[in-house]
């Protein structure tokens, strides 16, 4: 082999040692950490003002951690299990077996899930309407289209949403809402339907109205008012969408917040995940009057004094 080949040959291994070098740095990139990286999560819009929350309070410890997250119908997030961006996917349930099994043949990722709070359905009036109390018999009629009332259901939408999902499954047991039902963008777009029109009763989750301390949430609270529902353990009593009914579901519309993680290796989404279930990420649960599901919750006695 002559001087002009071996130099060829000493210059294309070379070329070669360092494309692949360059390659390696740019996966090493790649990896996020707890601390740095960003990631996409897909999240059920009831439970935005919570886990808008959780989110700032990560990002604050960690400046350059940068979580992603898009605001939904449940049904659209459901369906992320299938998008190999979406890191993380949180709503009112985890993934059934027959999902489990496609994101494991399909995007090569074992997904875990966890419960990591309990909410609840609110039932939201006009400040001026004249009857605050209703029966579960009431609520299923108003929803079914069978109540007499003059009355306006009105939900997060018509379809595809998790409120719509409980009330079908939960409430009407697998029967079709009825046709006098309204549907609005968001939760905030029942706020503001409810807030307008005398005889109409919204729902949306309690993390959108059950914080007083919040204030967006006191002006909410301001334009509307929560209705009682009757309480699954006391007979003749009403009650409100409050922790602990919540925890002890004495309130009859409750629900889970879970969150399912699909990551081939430690990263910043599995952080995220363990900050929602540590201390400080459950505290953020307790302060927004859901009831975290991951740490003891405590009820004590309090005695009134004069």
């Amino acid at each position: 082999m002559n001087f002009k080949c071996r130099v060829r040959m000493v210059l294309l291994l070379f070329l070669v040692i360092f494309f692949q070098a360059c390659s390696d740095k740019s996966k090493e990139k790649k990896i996020d950490r707890f601390d740095n990286g960003t990631i996409y999560i897909s999240c059920d819009e009831s439970f935005k003002p919570v886990i808008d929350a959780e989110i700032e309070v990560y990002q604050a410890s960690y400046p350059d951690a940068h979580i992603n997250v898009q605001y939904k119908p449940e049904a659209d997030c459901l369906r992320d299990f299938g998008v190999d961006s979406i890191r993380m996917i949180i709503a009112t349930r985890g993934f059934s077996e027959s999902e489990r099994k496609f994101m494991i043949d399909s995007l090569k990722v074992g997904p875990v899930q966890a419960t990591v709070a309990h909410d609840a359905i609110a039932v939201i009036i006009h400040p001026e309407a004249k009857d605050s109390f209703f029966t579960m018999d009431r609520i299923r009629d108003l929803v079914s289209g069978n109540l007499k009332e003059n009355l306006i259901p009105v939900f997060d939408g018509l379809k595809a949403t998790s409120t719509v999902r409980f009330m079908i499954d939960s409430v009407l047991k697998g029967k079709n809402l009825g046709k006098n039902v309204v549907g609005a963008q968001s939760s905030e777009g029942v706020i503001d339907y409810v807030s307008k029109t005398p005889n109409a009763v919204g729902f949306i989750g309690v993390s959108w109205v059950g914080n007083k301390e919040d204030t967006s949430q006191q002006s909410f609270l301001k334009r509307i008012r929560l209705a009682r529902l009757e309480s699954t353990d006391s007979a003749n009593a009403f009650v409100l969408p409050v922790q602990y009914l919540i925890y002890t579901k004495s309130y009859p519309m409750v629900r889970d917040l879970v969150y399912v993680l699909r990551e081939q290796q430690y990263g910043l989404g599995g952080a995220f995940a363990n900050f929602l279930k540590s201390d400080r990420g459950q505290l953020i649960f307790r302060r927004a009057y859901l009831q975290p599901a991951k740490k003891p919750f405590y009820v004590r006695r309090a005695e009134l004094k004069d």
